[in-house]
C-alpha cells in the first residue's frame, strides 16, 4: 500500500514537471529557468526515494534514465563528459554476446540432436520476420504520407551536421561499375548473403557480427550432433556450462546498467539539446505515432490471437527495452532479452536461435523508420514521388537494412546510401541528424520488442511455449 502511494506521488510529480517543460520549451508559458531547474531536481529526489523503496533493478534503470535527462538539460558539459560510462557499459555487455550465442545455440542443437526442428524454426522464423517487417514498412509509409511532416520544412535554417561516410567495398564497387544498373540489385542482394558467412569466427566476435556468429554456431552444432555420443558429450557439457556462466555474468554486470543507461541518456540530451525539437517536432511525433501504431495494429493482435499474456510479457521485456532505449543499441539489450524470454517460458534452444537471427532479419523499428525518413527527405526537398516510386525505395530499404541492429545509428548509413541511389538530397539528412538519437531510441526499442515477441510466436508454433514456467521478476537491489 505504501509503495502504491509513493508511486502515485511520483506519477503526479512527473506529470507536473513534464507539463511545465512542454509549456516552456514551446514558449506557451514564461517560466524562469531557475524554477524549472528546482522542479526537476525536486522530482529527482522523489524518484531516488521511490527507487530505494522498490529495490528493483528495472526501477533503478528507469529512474537513472530520467536523472540523465535532468543532467543533460541543466549541466550539458558534465553530461557530455559522462559518455565514457555509457560506452564502457556497452563494451562490457558486448563481451557476452559471442560466447552466449555460441554456447546456447550449440547446446540447443547438439544437446537434443533434433536437426529437423532447427530447419523448421528457420523457415518459420523467416516467414514471420518477412510478414512483420513488411507491415512495418507500410505503416511507416502510411504515417509519413498522412502527416506530410516534410512538407513546408525550412531545412535551410536548421543546423547541418557532418554526415558519416557510407563504408565502401572497393572490390564490389569495381564489379558494380562493370555491370548494367538493371542487375545491381541482384549483385547487392547476393553480396549480403555472401557477407553472412564468417571468414574468421574470432574476427566475427570482435566485430559483433551477430548473424555470422549464428551461422557458425548452427553449422558447428549440426556437425557436433552428427558425431557419436562419446565424442559429443564433453563439448555439449562444456557449452551448457558456458551458457549458464554467461547468463550469471550478465546478471552481475547488469548492476552497472543504471549508471551506464543514465550516462547514455545524459550524453544524448546534453549534446543534442532540446531546441532542435521545435524545428523537427512533426517528424519525431510522426515516428513515435507510427511505432505505437505498429505495436497496436500488428504486435498486440498477434499476441492476442496466440493468447500470450500481455501484462506478463510487458513486465518480462521492460528491462531489456529500457536498456535498448537509453543506449540506442539492440546489442546491449541482447543478453538480458534472451534471459527474460527464458524466464517467460520459452525454451533456450528457441530463444538462442530466434532472437539473434531476428537482430538481422526482424528490424521492425529500423524498417519503419527508414521508409518514413526517406519519404520525409523527398517531401522536405519538394520532390513529388509516385506511389510506385515510394514502393521501390522502401523495398530497397528492406533489403539493405539487414544487420544494422547492433550498431548505434547505422541506419543513417543505409538512409544516406539509399538517398544517393534514388537522387534524394543528402543535405536534408544532415539537417535531421541532430535528432537521430532521439528517434533511434524508439526504433531500437521496437526492434527488441518485436524480436522478444517473435520468440514466443515461434515457441507457440512449435508447441513448446510453457506459460507455467514464467518466473516473475523479483527485487534485485
Amino acid at each position: 500500500m505504501k509503495n502504491n502511494r509513493i508511486g502515485l506521488i511520483t506519477l503526479i510529480f512527473i506529470t507536473i514537471a513534464s507539463a511545465l517543460g512542454v509549456l516552456k520549451d514551446f514558449e506557451l508559458l514564461a517560466i524562469p529557468d531557475q524554477v524549472m531547474m528546482t522542479v526537476r531536481w525536486l522530482l529527482a529526489l522523489e524518484l531516488v526515494a521511490y527507487a530505494l523503496l522498490r529495490k528493483n533493478l528495472t526501477t533503478w534503470i528507469l529512474v537513472c534514465m530520467l536523472l540523465g535527462v535532468f543532467v543533460g538539460i541543466d549541466f550539458p558539459h558534465v553530461a557530455i563528459a559522462l559518455q565514457p560510462l555509457s560506452k564502457g557499459f556497452i563494451k562490457l555487455v558486448k563481451t557476452i554476446v559471442g560466447p552466449i550465442l555460441f554456447a546456447t545455440l550449440v547446446y540447443g542443437i547438439a544437446g537434443h540432436s533434433d536437426l529437423k526442428q532447427v530447419g523448421r524454426m528457420a523457415w518459420k522464423s523467416m516467414l514471420y520476420f518477412y510478414c512483420a517487417t513488411t507491415a512495418a514498412l507500410f505503416i511507416g509509409l502510411a504515417a509519413i504520407n498522412l502527416t506530410q511532416a516534410g512538407s513546408g520544412v525550412n531545412v535551410a535554417n536548421m543546423p547541418h551536421n557532418e554526415l558519416p561516410a557510407p563504408p565502401k567495398d572497393l572490390v564490389d564497387e569495381s564489379i558494380l561499375q562493370g555491370l548494367p544498373h538493371s542487375v545491381h540489385w541482384l549483385y547487392k542482394t547476393l553480396a549480403f548473403f555472401r557477407n553472412i558467412f564468417p571468414e574468421n569466427i574470432v574476427k566475427s566476435v570482435y566485430d559483433a557480427q551477430i548473424l555470422q556468429i549464428v551461422i557458425f554456431s548452427v553449422i558447428f552444432g549440426i556437425g557436433l550432433a552428427m558425431v557419436d555420443e562419446k565424442k559429443r558429450k564433453p563439448l555439449v557439457d562444456f557449452c551448457e556450462s558456458l551458457s549458464e556462466t554467461m547468463f550469471k555474468f550478465t546478471n552481475i554486470i547488469m548492476y552497472f546498467a543504471p549508471i551506464g543507461v543514465g550516462a547514455a541518456m545524459a550524453y544524448t540530451v546534453g549534446h543534442m539539446g532540446v531546441d532542435i525539437l521545435k524545428h523537427l517536432f512533426m517528424l519525431v511525433a510522426t515516428l513515435y505515432m507510427a511505432l505505437i501504431a505498429f505495436i497496436l495494429l500488428v504486435l498486440v493482435p498477434v499476441a492476442l490471437y496466440l493468447k500470450i499474456p500481455l501484462l506478463k510479457f510487458a513486465r518480462a521485456i521492460k528491462e531489456p527495452v529500457s536498456i535498448a532505449f537509453a543506449t540506442t543499441s539492440s546489442d546491449a539489450a541482447l543478453p538480458k532479452a534472451m534471459s527474460a524470454m527464458e524466464r517467460f517460458g520459452v525454451p533456450r534452444k528457441i530463444v538462442s536461435f530466434v532472437i539473434p537471427t531476428g537482430y538481422s532479419f526482424n528490424l521492425d523499428g529500423t524498417t519503419l523508420y527508414l521508409s518514413l525518413a526517406s519519404i520525409f527527405v523527398a517531401q522536405a526537398a519538394g520532390m513529388h514521388l509516385t506511389f510506385g516510386e515510394q514502393l521501390l525505395i522502401v523495398f530497397t530499404l528492406m533489403i539493405t537494412s539487414k544487420g544494422v541492429a547492433a550498431i548505434p545509428r547505422a541506419s543513417l548509413i543505409i538512409l544516406i546510401a539509399t538517398a544517393d541511389q534514388f537522387g534524394l538530397p543528402t543535405f536534408i539528412i544532415a539537417a535531421i541528424l541532430g535528432i537521430d538519437e532521439l528517434m533511434d531510441m524508439g526504433r531500437t526499442s521496437l526492434n527488441v520488442i518485436g524480436n522478444c515477441l517473435a520468440t514466443v510466436v515461434i515457441a507457440k508454433w512449435e508447441g513448446e511455449f510453457n506459460p507455467d514456467l514464467i518466473i516473475e521478476e523479483k527485487p534485485e537491489m
